[in-house]
């Protein structure tokens, strides 16, 4: 397409959180922007679906949650956020044990009742673990869990669950996957150490909404059905799907886990009593449950509406057709996608931006300042 016929400043590949915060800000720099995706709605792996007056992450659970109150500020610019806390719990074997890690999940693993006695326990543990690999490094996920934590919340909590999430023994896995695991001295469910973290009141819907009022959006628009005259439609292109499908798999595919989920309508106002419960023994084939009324309802509300939705997550290998998740960032993986990074750092009218673009695993907020920052910069 000659320069001059040119319709666009930004044609923006994909309408999630990278690709709407960056129309977003586009949009206020004057510029003239066309987003387009190939499902048939916005929004991403954030859309939402109101069910039963209910709005169910269709894509998997997203609870937003960041220490830097500029993102904070933006989003809720955009949509209040509410008060929504996110304090997972563990089932295993049917007990129950609150995370992460902390007084109440030692309590009710140990039955003890301060810091000191579980301290002594864990570190009784860890001195076994220590023992047996007797002064080499640990090989395995396994044996670097052990040297973290100890064999009885590695056991119950850690082992079944990872190795549903991956679908391989943790034996298998590389030590360098868990580098940490937090333990907490105090009687706190707070999953995140995050200053700030909610749910859009309303839902994620509002919050894309937002984010694309008033800007051009195309939906059921495969790039890849026509990628020469998407191409040539815009001055620059922001791209936020799979960098390896953006090369045609030159050098290979890349690797992802992906999710499953069974949905189901129960006539019952409180199935699970909180959004989230991890299923952690490795015979329950699902990873954890979701009810996703108890992401937007507190107290009275969730009994003012009388039936729920949940979703059963099944973690699996990604193929052909299935919807990517997450990147598999081992060493083989790691270098194909540099690889591919250093034809996209060629590329000057094309930016890539969001997890399947760069071939990371990113929270929300960090997503929402290197869209603000690539636009700023562009």
């Amino acid at each position: 397409m000659d320069e001059k016929l040119k319709k666009y400043d930004y044609l923006i590949v994909g309408s999630g959180l990278f690709g709407s915060t960056f129309a977003y800000r586009a949009k206020q720099e004057g510029k003239t922007c066309l987003v387009i995706d190939k499902r048939p709605h916005l929004g991403g792996n954030l859309y939402c679906e109101n069910i039963e007056g209910i709005n169910v992450h269709k894509y998997g659970a997203h609870i937003f949650h960041t220490s830097n109150k500029k993102v904070w500020d933006f989003v809720n610019s955009i949509v209040e956020f509410n008060r929504y806390t996110n304090s997972p719990v563990a089932n295993y074997k049917g007990r129950l044990f609150n995370l992460p890690f902390n007084m109440n999940t030692f309590y009710q693993m140990w039955n003890v009742t301060t810091p000191e006695q579980a301290i002594a326990k864990i570190e009784e543990q860890k001195r076994e673990a220590a023992t047996r690999l007797a002064g080499r490094e640990p090989q395995n996920l396994e044996e670097q869990a052990l040297l973290l934590v100890g064999k009885d919340i590695y056991e119950r909590l850690i082992k079944g669950y990872t190795e549903k999430q991956w679908g391989r023994a943790c034996t298998d896995l590389p030590a360098f996957i868990i580098r940490r695991l937090p333990v907490r001295l105090v009687f706190d469910n707070n999953y995140f150490n995050d200053k700030y973290q909610g749910i859009p009141i309303g839902g994620y819907n509002k919050l894309i909404a937002g984010l694309l009022e008033g800007i051009e959006t195309k939906t059921g628009v495969d790039f890849f059905e026509n990628k020469e005259y998407w191409m040539g439609i815009a001055e620059k292109i922001v791209f936020t799907g799979k960098i390896d499908q953006f090369y045609d798999y030159r050098f290979g595919k890349l690797e992802y886990r992906t999710v499953r989920f069974e949905e189901e309508i129960i006539d019952n106002p409180n199935f699970q009593g909180n959004a989230v419960v991890n299923y952690t023994e490795r015979e329950v084939p699902y990873t954890r449950i979701i009810e996703h009324k108890h992401f937007e309802m507190f107290g009275q509300e969730v009994y003012d509406c009388p039936k729920t939705v949940i979703s059963k997550e099944y973690s699996t290998e990604w193929k052909a057709g299935m919807e990517p998740y997450y990147p598999v960032n081992d060493d083989k993986n790691t270098a194909l996608y540099q690889k591919y990074k250093l034809l996209a750092d060629k590329e000057p009218n094309v930016i890539f931006g969001g997890r399947l673009a760069e071939y990371k695993y990113y929270d929300m907020a960090p997503v929402i300042e290197k869209a603000l920052k690539d636009a700023e910069n562009c």
